[in-house]
């Protein structure tokens, strides 16, 4: 084969090539990116899921309309209630983390406490998001 006509050949596979690794990414990252906003806005608020929890116990049970809504202030309260424990769950986690981080703070070098303070506050901020996102803000 023609050293000429070689040469082509390979820059045309590399063109092909390049051009097909971008368009697949393109198509890829779209995809992606679609399929992560569609679950995103598909999580029902509170009284969304309660709702359909009674109507599902009324439709297996049978519930007339007064149990139905007696049901459902008993789900409300529950729910209240539960989030009352996760909450307080959460004080007595909090009242470890600070004690573990005082502790750290104890060896750590006048350089590296500014880092960890940093550190500390992006751990905070990325668990004040995921907390948020479980309770459907």
């Amino acid at each position: 084969m023609n050293p000429d006509i070689r040469k082509k050949a390979a820059i045309w596979l590399a063109l092909v090539f390049v051009l097909g690794t971008a368009t697949g990414g393109v198509f890829g990252y779209s995809l992606a990116r679609r399929s992560y906003a569609a679950t995103k806005s598909v999580v029902p608020s509170e009284a969304e899921r309660r709702a359909k929890k009674i109507a599902e116990m009324t439709k297996t049970i049978g519930l007339t309309a007064e149990q139905a809504q007696k049901a459902d202030g008993i789900i409300k309260n529950a729910q209240s209630e539960i989030r009352e424990i996760h909450n307080k769950n959460d004080a007595e986690v909090d009242v470890v983390r600070m004690n573990a981080r005082g502790q750290m703070r104890e060896f750590l070098t006048a350089e590296q406490m500014p880092k960890f303070e940093q550190y500390m506050q992006r751990l905070d901020e990325e668990r004040k998001k995921q907390k948020e996102a479980q309770q459907g803000k």
